[in-house]
């Protein structure tokens, strides 16, 4: 048995699941933003909750929005900001009495694909959220790859390739740079250009629908999307050569990005052939969770 927790912005997730990745037990509540202490009880309390059935002593795994720093040992760069600098798995471990593990959300959600889901037939994996952010995590051999400075995947904050005049020097990201890939290939980026372009307020999935119904501007935004996320993909393929690429968050549901990217990764992949897939993940919002659940190993959970 495995517990795992997605603590997002806005939900905490917990999950009681079984070896063969079946979820025994599942429970949500509201994230208690901005409160450092409870948001530590509110996990505490959905751990005793959904492990009812499961040894006492389970160990429990915790995607967060952010990530443990190797050097401090103290939360680094999350978006839920009251977590940034505190030491975040030792408090858990202590008001839990069981054994932690916390990764990067997007590493979780990248872990669940591989273990079980989209990329389980692949020996190299890179899973992307595309969403309110632009996250993404690394497994090679079902093993989560986090690396000496633990941002392996965050790709997110790379400058956007081969840019345009138009394109430059880019939107400013609140990493202080400005063109990161996630400043234009999140929702809100999106949603940005299309107010940019004179077609008024629309959110990233409703300009997808309107580029499907064939409205011209919408499909004219898509285009442009799929451009760069194709651009800024092939600029992976490159570095990682993946067998597969895994989409996650809410733009992960517009249709056309399976169909128009991987046609025009093509021309900024450095090889004659690319055979690497791009697919849908299979977990949806439980992916997540999932991952968290899969960061102990078998011989390791209960």
């Amino acid at each position: 048995m495995r517990i795992g927790v997605d603590l997002g912005g806005t939900k905490i997730e917990a999950i009681l699941m079984a070896p063969n990745g079946t979820i025994e037990e599942r429970k949500r509540v509201p994230t208690p933003r901005g409160d450092y202490v409870k948001t530590v009880t509110a996990i505490c309390e959905l751990v005793a909750d959904v492990g009812r059935k499961a040894p006492a002593s389970l160990p429990v795994g915790i995607g967060i929005p952010g990530t443990v720093s190797p050097a401090t040992g103290l939360i680094k760069n999350a978006n839920s900001t009251w977590l940034i600098g505190q030491p975040f798995d030792k408090d858990l471990a202590s008001a839990l009495n069981r054994p932690v593990r916390l990764a990067n959300d997007a590493d979780c959600f990248a872990l669940s694909e591989a273990a079980d889901g989209a990329g389980q037939d692949h020996n190299t994996v890179f899973g992307v959220i595309l969403g309110t952010g632009v996250g993404g995590g690394i497994v090679v051999n079902g093993a989560l790859l986090s690396g000496p400075n633990a941002i392996a995947g965050e790709w997110g904050h790379n400058a956007l390739p081969c840019p345009t005049q138009d394109e430059l020097p880019g939107p400013t990201c609140y990493c202080g740079k400005s063109g990161c890939i996630e400043t234009w290939l999140s929702g809100p980026a999106l949603e940005r250009e299309a107010t940019s372009q004179g077609s008024g307020r629309s959110s990233a999935l409703e300009i997808g629908t309107k580029a499907a119904a064939g409205d011209d501007t919408a499909q004219v935004l898509i285009e442009r999307y799929t451009d760069r996320l194709a651009r800024a993909l092939a600029a992976v393929i490159n570095i990682l050569d993946p067998g597969v690429i895994v989409l996650g968050g809410g733009l992960s549901s517009l249709e056309q990005i399976y169909a128009d990217v991987p046609k025009k990764w093509a021309a900024h992949v450095f090889s004659d052939t690319v055979t690497t897939q791009l697919l849908s993940n299979t977990h949806g919002d439980s992916s997540g969770v999932r991952g968290a659940a899969w960061l102990w190993p078998e011989t390791e959970a209960g």
